[in-house]
């Protein structure tokens, strides 16, 4: 059983159906020794005080206005850090958990003081044969991270655990004394890459990242960036491609070697390019003028990080 305080960070914003199912879930793990810490991020659908109203046992934290992934988490890590909580987790709120998710994570970094962060097994809650995540790497080569995962029932592969070179923002389950020591998620990237730069900031203090496969937990996927309804610009906004954009570039900046810069320029040069031509093609103009500001801001800006 879990003999550790455990803060589980859930961030709102306007999806009370969603928050609520995770929070049922997240009331069949096998322990009283954690806490959910839902953070309404500016929602106008009082759909956080209608948690609090149905679930009086969490920890309800409220932001007037919309402060992004990376803004939404740093509240629940600041009241997880000032309230003794000996780890934390930041867990989307599209997921679904087995009752044994946490206790499994929390042994594991009980017994293994050189491990930083471990995230588990990530299925897709559509189909839970189909692994979403099952292990985050970055190819400094060609300057680009990326994700494993399977579109067809799972094999062999993913049952193993394994050191990985990043932690995913879906499950991201941290030592609070890590934090204390990095910081916090760099706010002005407000969504995308925010766990793969926490991670490297990690990684640098010398602890490994770990993924654990006998934890399991089941998402949504696609919440954050994606709309119900396809519109003139597609499923995706033209400001969610910006900001992915942007910070993909704001990682290059920071985390690619010198030896491996020529390449992964002119890696990137294609990429973006083909992104642009492809929007020009299908007529998604505010897309490409997105991704052009995104270019722009990538090169003149940086990550600015928060205690």
């Amino acid at each position: 059983m879990i003999n550790k305080r455990i803060a589980v960070i859930l961030v709102n914003w306007n999806s009370f159906d969603v928050t609520n199912d995770c929070i049922l879930s997240l009331k069949n793990v096998r322990s009283d020794n954690f806490s959910i810490i839902v953070v309404d991020n500016g929602s106008v659908d009082h759909s956080g005080t209608r948690l609090r109203d149905l679930h009086p046992e969490i920890i309800l934290l409220e932001s007037p206005v919309n402060t992004g992934f990376t803004g939404g988490n740093n509240i629940g890590f600041r009241y997880s850090l000032a309230h003794g909580y000996e780890y934390s987790i930041m867990l989307n709120n599209d997921t679904f958990v087995e009752a044994d998710f946490l206790d499994i994570l929390c042994r594991y970094m009980d017994e293994h003081p050189d491990v930083g962060i471990v995230q588990p097994r990530i299925f897709y809650h559509h189909d839970r044969n189909l692994i979403w995540n099952g292990g985050s790497y970055f190819n400094r080569f060609l300057g680009y991270t990326y994700t494993k995962g399977e579109a067809k029932p799972s094999s062999e592969k993913y049952n193993f655990e394994k050191e990985v070179d990043w932690v995913t923002g879906c499950a991201f389950f941290v030592r609070n004394d890590i934090i204390r020591k990095t910081g916090l998620l760099a706010e002005n990237m407000f969504i995308y890459s925010e766990d793969v730069d926490l991670s490297f900031r990690i990684r640098k203090l010398g602890y490994k990242l770990m993924y654990l496969p006998s934890s399991v937990i089941y998402h949504i996927s696609g919440m954050s960036n994606t709309s119900r309804t396809k519109g003139e610009e597609g499923f995706v906004s033209p400001g969610a491609h910006y900001l992915n954009q942007r910070n993909r570039l704001w990682i290059l900046k920071k985390y690619i070697p010198w030896y491996f810069a020529p390449s992964a320029i002119i890696f990137n040069f294609f990429y973006i390019s083909l992104v642009i031509g492809y929007f020009a093609l299908r007529k998604r103009f505010k897309k490409l003028r997105a991704v052009l500001r995104a270019v722009r801001d990538g090169i003149k800006g940086s990550i600015i990080y928060n205690q």
